[in-house]
């Protein structure tokens, strides 16, 4: 038996303004407001709604393409649409419950660690709130539990597989670059498949050092990369080609024939591709021999047969493993020769340096108001979904260590935004492109600058803005007149504050927890502002 599945990894970083909780006008997305609103209009509402055309030129069907595809969408892209574009967060909603009727029981959706930080290069700690919100978040939105979890870049090592079977995920999805070796269940013989070598067309089973289990699909990698970047979504009947190329009559076992790529595939990067799309889907969904199948549907039917061991550090977009993350590798958009990414380093250490002299304060703190600190931030997810006070009382019922009065209560929920913005700034992206003064880096010290800010207040330890920028100011921008990390930091950075104090006594009277998007959510935390420069 044939099978195919395509997936989709749909995911925009957090573009608000720490301060603002709202999304800037971003003029290099002209003429759309920023870059979320660019991206739906030309590809998460199209594949909500995908034209199949007839050979008159008509509309002959309209599709769901999240419906019939495998797809993670990250949770800050989410929180975006359900408030920003409400009709395609309800089209994917809906996408999933259809793709339960359609896969014998298992939704499309997959999970996706929180904050799309590069999970190897993270603490243990951060690893397990990353990979807890991303379930949480799901699980509030889709009104089940993920089957399986998107790594951020497919970032992967072995650690973070644990910390994935240990939360009851049961499957993962990497490149053939990330397999080491494998051998067959019940026999002791390893064979190395490193340098791509692996059979995409099987699940793995990976057993950890714990004794818990989880399976690993490796994508088809030639043909992932021919529909993202050599134009075979021009035309349906191309990509539906490709796809079929995968197979392979010399293979016994049941084949699956699956892809991988960034969903903004579909539209974004290749206009009109969710037609490409869609056609492929109905195609192969209405054609006989070989059949539509998500992840969790195959992996009911053909459990694996074989165990896999991973090549750690690794990730789907780095020749070097995980180092466009933390080093100047090479790998960068290709469109700024001659520009060098030496600044990736030092931004990586300063804010390292900034997480762990944080973490100590925070603890320290935090102890005084809650049960178990790190606990009470696992569990803040709660919070940050329903802002409610009815819920604020409940989190608070299951994590204060005491009864809190209303100065104690801000200074609870100033400790656990200080942290929410310290995961916060090591959203990948900050690091993926070619300068340090780029829009995803300048978001990242953003966060950094949030957090500083709190920590001053919290701590009032007014050292740890200097400690950081004497860090960062050894990262260079190739722009000259952008100069070094410190400058951007006072340019680009420090702007973007908003001077809370003084609006306090008119958002006294207010929730400090409005629902995400409401305007009033500008000034979420301007009473507990005022009261610490008072």
């Amino acid at each position: 038996m044939r099978y195919v599945c395509i997936h989709g990894h749909f995911y925009q970083p957090p573009r608000e303004n720490p301060w603002l909780g709202m999304i800037e006008r971003q003029d290099t997305a002209a003429p759309y407001h920023d870059w979320n609103e660019r991206i739906t209009a030309e590809c998460y509402r199209p594949n909500a709604a995908a034209r199949l055309i007839n050979p008159e030129g008509r509309i002959a069907k309209i599709i769901n393409n999240y419906s019939r595809m495998s797809f993670n969408v990250g949770p800050t892209l989410l929180a975006y649409l359900e408030v920003a574009a409400s009709d395609v967060y309800q089209a994917i909603l809906l996408a999933d419950r259809e793709s339960r009727e359609r896969f014998s029981g298992h939704g499309s959706a997959l999970a996706q660690a929180y904050g799309h930080a590069i999970l190897p290069l993270a603490t243990r700690r951060d690893k397990v709130t990353q990979i807890r919100w991303g379930i949480r978040d799901f699980q509030r939105r889709f009104g089940r539990s993920p089957e399986g979890m998107w790594l951020p870049e497919t970032a992967v090592d072995l650690e973070s597989l644990q910390i994935l079977a240990e939360a009851g995920l049961r499957f993962t999805i990497l490149a053939p670059r990330q397999a080491r070796r494998i051998r067959q269940t019940g026999s002791d013989a390893w064979q190395d498949v490193s340098e791509r070598r692996i059979d995409p067309t099987m699940a793995y089973r990976l057993d950890t050092p714990s004794g818990r289990s989880i399976v690993i699909f490796f994508r088809d990698s030639l043909i992932s990369r021919a529909v993202a970047f050599e134009g075979v979504l021009g035309s349906g009947e191309e990509f539906l080609h490709r796809l079929f190329g995968g197979f392979s009559d010399d293979r016994p076992h049941p084949q699956l024939m699956h892809i991988a790529t960034d969903g903004e595939t579909y539209g974004h990067h290749q206009r009109q591709g969710e037609m490409a799309l869609a056609y492929a889907l109905d195609a192969i969904e209405s054609g006989e021999g070989t059949r539509l199948t998500n992840y969790g549907e195959f992996l009911e039917r053909h459990p694996p047969t074989h165990l896999v061991e991973i090549a750690e550090h690794t990730s789907w977009s780095c020749e070097h493993g995980v180092e466009r993350w933390r080093s100047n590798c090479g790998c960068n958009s290709g469109m700024h020769p001659g520009w060098n990414q030496g600044w990736r380093t030092p931004l990586r250490e300063a804010l390292d340096w900034l997480r762990d002299t944080l973490a100590p304060l925070y603890e320290a703190q935090a102890v005084r108001f809650l049960r178990d600190p790190w606990a009470a931030r696992d569990e803040y997810i709660e919070v940050i979904l329903d802002r409610s006070a009815e819920n604020l009382q409940r989190f608070l019922a299951e994590h204060a260590a005491r009864g809190l009065d209303e100065g104690e209560l801000i200074t609870a929920l100033k400790l656990l935004e200080l942290q929410r913005h310290a995961l916060l700034m090591f959203t990948s992206d900050g690091w993926f492109f070619d300068d340090l003064s780029g829009i995803e880096t300048v978001q990242v010290l953003r966060y950094a600058c949030r957090a500083i800010e709190l920590a001053e207040g919290l701590f009032g330890d007014h050292s740890l803005e200097s400690g950081f920028l004497e860090r960062l100011e050894r990262a260079r921008s190739n722009i000259p007149e952008q100069g070094d990390g410190a400058r951007i930091y006072e340019t680009l950075v420090k702007p973007a504050m908003i001077d809370l104090e003084g609006v306090g006594a008119h958002y006294a009277t207010r929730s400090l927890f409005e629902p995400p998007g409401e305007q009033t959510k500008v000034y979420a935390f301007a009473v507990e502002q005022q009261d610490h420069r008072s």
